[in-house]
């Protein structure tokens, strides 16, 4: 994959960890830098790609309006939901107090 053109240095190591917040030993350093050296590559790989004649998109699939309007269809169910209520006071639970 790629010709592995993109080298990594340590001082954009550091740069890159202090940017990150991260504190890396030595071994996940080299391991950070060789996937940043893969993922450089796979780009390089990609710009090789004639995309000439591909029709540009936001999406990869059709994206379709998923919004519909909000219609209560099932009415509150206020009975049902208060019927196993161990207290009631009107309409609502009753809880004890619980915040002196």
């Amino acid at each position: 994959m790629g010709n592995m053109a993109n080298k990594i240095s340590d001082e954009t190591m550091e740069y890159v960890g202090i940017l990150a917040k991260l504190e890396l030993s030595a071994q996940e350093k080299e391991a950070a830098k060789s996937d940043m050296e893969k993922m450089l590559d796979y780009i390089d790989t990609l710009n090789e790609l004639d995309t000439s004649g591909v029709e540009p998109m936001s999406h990869v699939f059709p994206v379709h309006n998923v919004f519909r309007e909000d219609v209560v269809t099932n009415g509150d169910n206020q009975e049902q939901t208060l019927a196993n209520a161990p207290l009631r006071k009107e309409a609502r639970f009753e809880v004890p107090k619980t915040i002196g």
